[in-house]
């Protein structure tokens, strides 16, 4: 039995220590030396948890795989690009579709890609598609971000472009406005040794350039026609041979491997100048189907169109040779000399893109564009020797007059590092042609040596009036001239 006064008492201490108790809020005041040693402490507060939000990418894409060059060029190999596009099973987007009997739509795997076994069907509709694809919107950056209609684009019209990977045999690939595609053969190479069958879809180079004759069909619809002058349709093919140069110096880890390979020196033998290599190999030359890195001169040439087109690629490789070692000199101890290769290159690249857009409809000559170049480089305040290096290059190749002394660099001491060097002092914008009576001027266009886009009946039998006029054509397109004379003749 508990006494009352002993429950009085136990109230009364305990009434005592709650008005001694400290609050929890200020306990941590306490000093460390008047606290009770193993009394509980209240808890620490926990922070409130604050998930940092990730960034969400704007645009979705998918990676796929592809030939970084051609197959035989191991140095690049096959590696994984991605694709900053939506595209769906096919692979198809917007502005590209891709067909194969028995294997398209091809379809995307687990993570969205289309990765697949090298060398097989699937593999070919993927790796066409991703070049074609990055060709397109690699010279719609050089448009300002803005869509290229390709040529039957007019009046609301949105028809894709497709490409047929394995379209049959033959040793070839072309454009075709009528049908609206690319297509690309392939062959097995003639005579011992006997060789492995040439797919020219694998060839990063040929896909480039056949997607280069559609970009530029689009831009300039009349300088397909073969009556144009013979240097027309060599801006044409050699607009898709730089478009493979350009295509490749648009991608890091090419420039990156190209300057490691040549020292930093474009005129050391590469991959880069050299185009479709494995398909030159088949037919048994040393360099790919051409060398962009060439010293041809207009009066080496005569009216065939491939061989025309070599003299102005190879102008404007040494330009991006020049600027390049101009520009690698001026930066070499604040910049990589990869990433000064790919801005020269997409300077250059965006600077020929502006001449040609700014050249004639019809009829355009390599002195037209070569003008338009030094006029827009002019105005825009690029250094003063991008113009010397435009104007000597296309000069010693005798497509233009001689408007600086060529001294320095026949001498082989050109001035690579002064930014205004211009020769002479005088910075001209306009030159002359080296010779009008060119049979790249005045002939006919030789086609007979041509990719087979040139060598299409559309290009062939279509004026270059009724082409400027864009537009989708059919084969009473090709055929005008005989339906017209058999109407007459049926009429009477």
């Amino acid at each position: 039995m508990i006494h009352p006064q002993e429950t009085q008492r136990q109230q009364e201490a305990q009434r005592r220590a709650q008005e001694l108790e400290v609050p929890e809020a200020r306990i941590e005041m306490i000093p460390p030396q008047l606290r009770i040693e193993g009394a509980a402490m209240p808890a620490a507060p926990q922070p409130v948890p604050r998930p940092v939000p990730i960034p969400v990418p704007v645009v979705t894409g998918h990676r796929a795989l592809i030939y970084k060059q051609d197959p035989s060029v191991t140095q690049l190999g096959v590696r994984a690009v991605f694709i900053p596009t939506v595209v769906l099973n096919g692979p198809t987007d917007a502005r590209v579709t891709t067909l194969l009997q028995g294997t398209t739509p091809v379809a995307r795997n687990v993570n969205g890609d289309f990765i697949f076994t090298p060398n097989t069907p699937e593999f070919d509709c993927a790796h066409s598609f991703a070049v074609v694809r990055a060709t397109l919107a690699m010279w719609e950056r050089h448009n300002g971000g803005n869509p290229i209609p390709f040529a039957w684009n007019v009046g609301g019209n949105t028809e894709r472009i497709t490409v047929h990977p394995r379209a049959g045999v033959g040793a070839n690939a072309f454009y075709s406005r009528t049908a609206k595609v690319l297509k690309f053969l392939h062959f097995v190479p003639q005579g011992p040794p006997s060789r492995p069958e040439v797919f020219t879809c694998r060839s990063f180079d040929i896909a480039a350039h056949e997607m280069g004759h559609a970009v530029l069909d689009g831009l300039k619809p009349g300088w397909l026609g073969a009556g144009n002058p013979p240097q027309t349709g060599g801006i044409h093919e050699a607009f898709g041979d730089l478009t493979a140069i350009f295509l490749a110096l648009a991608q890091p880890d090419q420039a990156e491997a190209l300057i490691a390979l040549t020292r930093a020196n474009l005129h050391d033998k590469s991959f880069l100048p050299a185009m479709a290599e494995e398909f030159g190999a088949a037919l048994g030359k040393d360099f790919g189907l051409r060398n962009a890195d060439n010293d041809l001169k207009l009066s080496q040439v005569s009216n065939e169109v491939h061989a025309v087109s070599q003299v102005f690629t190879g102008a404007i490789y040494d330009v991006l040779a020049d600027i390049f070692a101009f520009e690698r000199n001026r930066q070499r101890k604040t910049k990589d000399p990869a990433m000064v290769l790919i801005e020269v290159a997409h300077k250059l690249a965006k600077l020929l893109f502006d001449g040609i857009v700014a050249a004639p409809a019809t009829g355009a000559t390599f002195v037209d564009v070569a003008n338009k170049m030094l006029q827009i480089s002019g105005s825009q305040g690029d250094p003063a020797n991008y113009r010397t290096f435009i104007r000597n290059r296309f000069a010693v190749r005798e497509i233009t007059t001689v408007s600086t002394p060529l001294t320095d660099l026949m001498s082989g001491r050109l001035n690579m590092t002064d930014a205004d060097y211009t020769g002479d002092g005088q910075d001209v914008t306009e030159v002359s042609m080296h010779d009008e009576h060119s049979a790249s001027l005045r002939a006919e266009q030789d086609r007979s040596r041509c990719c087979g886009t040139m060598q299409m009946p559309e290009f062939q039998a279509i004026d270059a009036e009724k082409l400027n006029q864009r537009g989708s054509l059919d084969n009473d397109d090709i055929l005008r001239e005989e339906l017209d004379e058999l109407r007459r003749a049926f009429n009477k």
